[in-house]
């Protein structure tokens, strides 16, 4: 989840809350690939999660890489919290997930290569100290109790108030990883289309990276557990969004979504203010009651952009997040479909008409078909096997036509980062149908067999 954010200074009209968003407008050649990714630490011996602090800990892990590679650390309080390095990031979900936020980058052989880098360190600092990471959505068999509590004030808040809106809540903030890619966008016409092609789709991107059948040592009868957690987790902030789909949608028409989100905090001084459940329009008009007299800047609207949890989430960009965490060549596959999708004109174009004419009630039954069946969901006259085939095909083809080389031109485009992609469509399997297979046959039932089988 996201550091403190800088936003601007104080909000003096309220037409300055969409404009923020309107901010983010870019030319084509300025738009760039900011690839996320969340993973699980664990104690090699035991296979319990890291703690915080101690020999063997997140505290170590994150010392080990500002000590080895150079990063500067980031503090709240005396606790360092994440570190950053040239425009990038690490930071903590709040069962200590060790999440890597990219830098924005032109091509996806670079953020490859970010990726890459980035799970060596993690890899070598991991191995002096007895630990290990692994890529899945939701942890295989850890309870809620074992699960560790990082020192984030924010965190802090929103672990309470998630037990008061949904049933799912710290399931989703302890027990789950994602990987992600942030977009840009040139003009309010293209991030409107961009957001419709992004809600529409989620549901593949949710069935072609299922990986969380498992669940407190069983089978949970879903392929994606972690997209079923989301859509019990808080109906004010999380879902599909049919007024994206509605006439006269565009940045004013966001704000006043994200207006009518609860807040959770104010972030002052270092500091924390619980302002959970607390309205951002009466911020506005100097009547919060945990800052009475105080109106809001763009960093306060900025971080509050950040509480905000649908299945696509524009800020001064769009963040696609139906994915769940997964093996390490998956972790440039994501952004392979998405850039393929919606940084080619032609391929936008292509993908809209796959999804204009779907319902609101198509579009959340594919949500929630996908969490359960992947690739074998169905909806109607949709199936989305078929369905991936075709989208997968028009992310291919939106990336030959971008045609960026890569390995001092040795590799003429980016499609070679959809292989992982087109070897589901070709088998019909995706992660959690390997993981499901492996738990009814070899591993004899044993989940835990997939620390050894499919760590990083």
């Amino acid at each position: 989840m996201s550091i403190p954010q800088s936003g601007g200074g104080p909000i003096e009209r309220h037409e300055q809350l969409a404009e923020y968003l309107a901010d983010g407008c870019k030319p084509k050649e300025d738009w760039r690939i900011g690839t996320e990714h969340e993973k699980f630490g664990y104690c090699r011996d035991t296979l319990k999660p890291l703690p915080y602090d101690g020999p063997r800990s997140i505290r170590a892990m994150l010392e080990g890489l500002q000590a080895r590679y150079g990063w500067t650390p980031l503090f709240e309080g005396e606790n360092i919290i994440g570190l950053e390095k040239d425009g990038a990031n690490i930071s903590l979900e709040p069962g200590g997930q060790l999440e890597l936020s990219g830098a924005p980058l032109e091509t996806i052989h670079e953020t490859c290569d970010e990726v890459n880098e980035h799970l060596v360190e993690v890899h070598s600092v991991a191995d002096e100290i007895g630990a290990r990471f692994i890529g899945l959505g939701a942890a295989p068999h850890w309870t809620h109790d074992d699960m560790p509590i990082m020192p984030k004030g924010r965190y802090r808040l929103m672990t309470e108030y998630m037990g008061r809106v949904g049933t799912h809540g710290t399931q989703m903030m302890y027990r789950t990883c994602t990987v992600q890619v942030n977009l840009d966008f040139g003009s309010e016409a293209d991030m409107i289309q961009k957001m419709r092609v992004a809600l529409a789709l989620q549901p593949v991107a949710t069935a072609l990276f299922a990986n969380s059948p498992f669940f407190e040592g069983k089978l949970n009868g879903h392929k994606s557990w972690r997209s079923r957690i989301w859509r019990d987790l808080d109906p004010d902030r999380t879902g599909t969004l049919p007024f994206v789909f509605e006439d006269g949608f565009g940045f004013e028409r966001w704000a006043e979504y994200a207006l009518d989100v609860p807040m959770y905090f104010v972030y002052r001084d270092g500091e924390y203010i619980d302002a959970r459940g607390q309205s951002f329009r009466d911020f506005m008009a100097g009547k919060l009651p945990a800052l009475p007299g105080e109106t809001p800047t763009l960093s306060d609207w900025a971080d509050h952009l950040t509480t905000i949890f649908p299945e696509a989430r524009l800020k001064q960009f769009i963040e696609m997040r139906g994915a769940d965490g997964g093996p390490w060549r998956r972790l440039c596959a994501l952004p392979a479909l998405w850039v393929g999708l919606l940084y080619d004109e032609t391929a936008q174009d292509a993908a809209w008409d796959l999804v204009k004419d779907w319902t609101a009630e198509t579009r959340e039954e594919l949500r929630v078909a996908a969490s359960v069946d992947g690739l074998q969901a169905k909806v109607g006259k949709i199936g989305m096997h078929d369905l991936a085939r075709e989208v997968v095909a028009i992310a291919e083809s939106g990336l030959k036509a971008r045609a960026r080389p890569g390995a001092g031109g040795l590799i003429p485009d980016e499609t070679h980062f959809l292989n992982a992609l087109s070897e589901s469509i070709a088998t019909g399997h995706v992660p959690a149908d390997d993981l499901i297979a492996h738990y009814n046959s070899d591993w004899n039932g044993d989940v835990t067999r997939v620390f050894a089988e499919y760590s990083y």
